[in-house]
């Protein structure tokens, strides 16, 4: 068993044995139907997942791993709210009439914010001599002070590489001036980095904490732990380090009550041991991967599950 699948197992259990049922209460979600969409939930699950030991994709049933990446980096690399950038039909439902998902994920990633402590030297260090051409950083000014423009993903990188042990390395996409404008609230809006040394080799290492206020169990779980921890696989490449810890903090952890007997009979499945895991070691800008340079070898798993109801 992987410890990937001990972890689902025991979450899905507490949930189903110790949650709480919003039956009867005012909820938003519905099902296709119109009949509201109830569930069971737990409040403030937290999930640790080792990535030095194994790659965390469950064996009770398949995980389009090189799908959950291809929406990860329609997120952090493409910056993108329009689902005609996305290979997957995940976002379906909350695109309008353009494509777009309002000014959600990949638009919020694509902002660029004014930054003092920043200079050419660090930038050069982080994305090469062009990184102006690349449009990693624009010089600017505000309030009389000369800085840069920089959006959160490259602020991520460009700590990473120069100020490694920064306690400030995180993105936040749960912007309120614009949730008006979001075609649906972040789920997952917060992604903290923390960087450590391993001690037998004086490696860096990298580890990440994602922040949820929300989650399907059924439908995401694993489609959200397994797509960060790639991205934490590919920003440690880039920037020389290891991959180490994903932590998972889930504030409302549900199972919706049309998911409940699906969820009873996949935990109750055989699981398999997990997978290996490897990336395309020839790449080293992060804007340069793609769903197509990861790699899963001896992924056996469980019958997928067909036709999940989503409520929205």
């Amino acid at each position: 068993m992987s410890k990937a699948d001990k972890i689902f197992i025991d979450m899905c259990r507490d949930i189903i044995e110790n949650g709480t049922s919003t039956e009867g209460e005012k909820v938003r979600p519905k099902w296709e139907d119109g009949s509201f969409a109830y569930t069971i939930k737990q409040f403030g699950v937290c999930n640790r997942y080792d990535l030095s030991e194994e790659f965390p994709a469950i064996t009770l049933r398949k995980t389009a791993v090189k799908s959950a990446t291809n929406e990860m980096l329609w997120i952090w690399q493409k910056k993108s709210n329009n689902i005609h950038d996305l290979k997957s039909t995940v976002w379906d439902e909350w695109a309008d009439e353009e494509g777009t998902i309002g000014k959600a994920y990949g638009y919020q990633m694509s902002v660029k914010h004014f930054y003092r402590d920043i200079n050419e030297e660090n930038l050069v260090n982080a994305f090469g001599p062009d990184w102006k051409e690349k449009g990693r950083a624009v010089p600017s000014e505000k309030n009389g002070k000369a800085g840069f423009m920089m959006d959160q993903v490259d602020r991520v990188i460009y700590d990473l590489k120069n100020n490694p042990f920064s306690r400030r390395i995180m993105t936040n996409i749960y912007v309120h001036q614009d949730l008006s404008e979001m075609n649906l609230y972040p789920c997952a809006y917060s992604m903290t980095f923390n960087v450590t040394t391993e001690k037998e080799t004086g490696k860096l290492v990298l580890n990440g904490i994602l922040n949820q206020r929300s989650q399907d169990i059924l439908a995401a779980n694993n489609w959200n732990v397994c797509q960060y921890s790639v991205l934490i696989y590919m920003l440690a490449q880039v920037c020389d380090m290891k991959p180490g810890q994903f932590v998972h903090m889930i504030a409302d952890a549900h199972i919706y009550d049309r998911h409940i007997p699906l969820v009873k009979e996949l935990i109750e499945r055989e699981p398999y041991p997990a997978p290996k895991f490897t990336l395309n070691p020839d790449i080293h800008d992060f804007y340069d991967f793609s769903e197509q340079d990861i790699t899963l070898e001896n992924y056996v798993t469980g019958e997928q599950i067909r036709n999940i109801p989503i409520a929205v």
